[in-house]
């Protein structure tokens, strides 16, 4: 799997700067074991990061553990805030697992931190801004 590497690189490469993961729970029919061992790496690899985990508001922000996940059943989704939040706290990198389905307000054109969507799903659906890795 290529994306494996892919990942194992760039948290390499970001191991001294102020990172992020955000999980999209705004569904619970995700791949929960992908997700978890995509944490899980980030834990083991990059203890610091933030774990943010969000649907249409952010729900906890805490340190990066796999276990600590909660899935909603609604299907809503908004990146607008994480993205907002994000640019406050002055990350280097957001890293974000979704299936880029939601809502970003037309206001965010661009961020000034780098961001990686984290697809887990096989179509590469097409984002505003930043880059899309497959990890399915």
């Amino acid at each position: 799997m290529k994306w494996h590497k892919k990942m194992l690189t760039l948290i390499q490469q970001y191991k001294d700067k102020k990172v992020a993961l955000c999980v999209d729970t705004s569904s619970g029919d995700v791949q929960k074991i992908l997700i978890n061992n995509i944490v899980k790496l980030f834990e083991q690899l990059k203890p610091d990061t933030l774990l943010v985990q969000a649907d249409f508001k952010i729900r906890s922000i805490t340190p990066v553990k796999s276990d600590t996940i909660t899935y909603y059943t609604h299907g809503k989704a908004s990146y607008t805030l994480v993205l907002e939040w994000a640019e406050e706290q002055k990350l280097d990198t957001l890293f974000y697992i979704t299936d880029v389905t939601g809502f970003i307000s037309e206001e965010i054109n661009s961020v000034q931190y780098e961001l990686f969507w984290l697809v887990p799903a096989d179509f590469t659906p097409h984002v505003p801004f930043g880059k899309i890795i497959k990890v399915a």
